[in-house]
């Protein structure tokens, strides 16, 4: 299945959907769906991996490899967050070589200080803009294709203010970024504005429970944005779900209950490719009996 080109859809002005993917098991429930293309969250996938909070404790390697699995796994095409490029600019062009290698066709990289913190927690702090602004330019000179782009993030929103936020995604946009992402701008008269004034497609995180006012896809591109992740909505629904069905088993002694929906396993069987796996069997150990035969 051939997967579709982010820059095609900004280009041709289709408005661009992701939802965060936490795990391989979201993923192959997300190919049921069916989207064109997923986000690949730091802090999502450093919580359903090892259990721990976004705060530059994952590594390059280990992130890498979770977003490399999720390529393979996804039919979509993957958009990924790549933190603050896991340190100098040696680091930023190492990170999208790796990244690009993995299947990536959005490398997202913001202008924290290392240690990042998640964009919605406090204590965040940011480098000065020149920093960033080259390792925007690595980040640019470093892809191999032009289709990979280049997101440039900034989280001075709630240090600097928003005038300092729009500083810094005009200068993002000015160093070659492909896309603009002002993240946890506090209202819509903001995010708007911010659509008005920086001239290259902007990126909207819509992380419920974050500071960002919640808007639809429709209301997205309604207000400006060209593209929007959801990078919470699968990993909070899936806890969710999980804390309810543990909280089931607790009280009533027993999975089978209409107090706790669970998905088809003969249907997931499938989905993570037992079919496949099945006829495999099948067709082989005809040939095996032959063999001894």
């Amino acid at each position: 299945m051939a997967k579709k080109s982010l820059r095609t859809a900004l280009q041709s002005g289709q408005f661009v959907a992701a939802p965060g993917i936490h795990d391989m098991l979201t993923a192959v429930v997300s190919n049921k769906v069916g989207f064109d293309f997923v986000y690949a969250s730091g802090y999502w996938m450093t919580a359903s991996a090892y259990g721990l909070p976004d705060a530059g404790i994952a590594s390059y390697t280990q992130m890498l490899d979770r977003v490399a699995t999720l390529c393979r796994t996804v039919d979509a095409s993957v958009i990924a967050d790549a933190d603050t490029g896991y340190g100098g600019l040696l680091n930023v062009h190492h990170t999208v070589r790796g990244y690009e290698e993995a299947g990536v066709v959005g490398i997202q990289i913001e202008d924290q200080e290392f240690p990042k913190k998640c964009g919605h927690t406090p204590f965040k702090r940011v480098v000065p803009i020149i920093d960033m602004v080259e390792k925007v330019k690595v980040a640019v000179e470093a892809r191999r294709s032009a289709e990979t782009l280049i997101i440039a993030r900034t989280d001075a929103r709630q240090t600097h203010g928003f005038e300092g936020a729009l500083e810094r995604g005009l200068a993002y946009a000015e160093a070659g970024a492909d896309a603009v992402f002002l993240e946890a701008l506090e209202s819509e008269d903001e995010m708007r504005e911010a659509c008005r004034r920086i001239g290259k497609p902007m990126m909207a995180n819509m992380a419920d429970g974050g500071r960002t006012p919640i808007r639809s896809a429709q209301e997205l591109a309604d207000i400006g944005y060209s593209l929007a992740i959801f990078p919470s909505a699968t990993g909070l629904a899936a806890a969710r779900a999980v804390e309810n069905a543990l909280n089931v088993l607790k009280t009533e002694g027993t999975s089978n209950s209409p107090n706790s929906p669970l998905f088809s396993f003969a249907e997931f069987n499938g989905l993570i490719g037992f079919n496949e796996v099945w006829e495999f069997e099948r067709r082989w150990a005809r040939n095996d009996r032959a063999a001894v035969e």
